[in-house]
């Protein structure tokens, strides 16, 4: 039987369709065309807030330890590393960090005492195990974090990231009641309240 194949390019995306007349067509993405058009779309478009902070409010209810201003502040961006510090109103404790590596985005959690020490649970986090979407990546939790938190073997980020309009950071720690998610508008920036603890 005859084959056919045909290739279609777009800008950030090689689709291959091969078939035959007993077959129905297959679509094979190229993995470097797919992580463009995914994960470094999603990396850029963080990069593009360097230097810009948002205000940010609790999309599940009231929580105890997260009281007063809700900041985020895309304060470093490097190569391969973005640094962004999350302020909860007087307490400048928390930065997360995305690292972009060959194979994936990780997100790690800096938590810092109020002398820049490091605090008890430190960089815990998750690492992506597919390309996700330019707007969503999710990261599972990392064999690092097990070994740290044995209690959050089942933890799962993942961020929103709508350019113009939203950043949305989330936690569900799966077989039990633990979410959190926290919403940004990026339609409007706004001051810091000073320089993050350890920075």
């Amino acid at each position: 039987m005859k084959k056919l194949f045909i290739g279609v390019i777009t800008p950030h995306l090689l689709v291959t369709f091969g078939c035959n007349s007993n077959t129905t067509p297959q679509v094979v993405i190229e993995e470097d065309s797919m992580r463009e058009s995914m994960q470094l779309q999603f990396w850029n478009n963080l990069a593009e807030l360097e230097g810009k902070a948002f205000k940010g409010a609790l999309m599940t209810g009231e929580d105890p330890d997260f009281t007063g201003d809700l900041i985020m502040h895309v304060r470093s961006v490097e190569e391969s590393i973005i640094k962004v510090p999350f302020i909860v109103g007087a307490d400048s404790s928390r930065t997360w960090i995305f690292t972009l590596e060959n194979d994936g985005l990780k997100l790690n959690h800096d938590h810092r005492n109020p002398d820049g020490t490091e605090g008890d649970h430190n960089m815990y986090g998750g690492k992506t195990t597919n390309y996700g979407t330019a707007q969503r990546q999710v990261f599972p939790v990392d064999k690092a974090t097990v070994a740290l938190l044995p209690n959050r073997t089942t933890n799962v980020w993942w961020v929103d990231l709508v350019p113009g309009s939203h950043f949305t950071y989330n936690l569900r720690r799966v077989g039990s009641d633990r979410f959190f998610s926290v919403r940004f508008d990026l339609t409007e920036e706004v001051e810091t309240s000073g320089t993050p603890w350890g920075w």
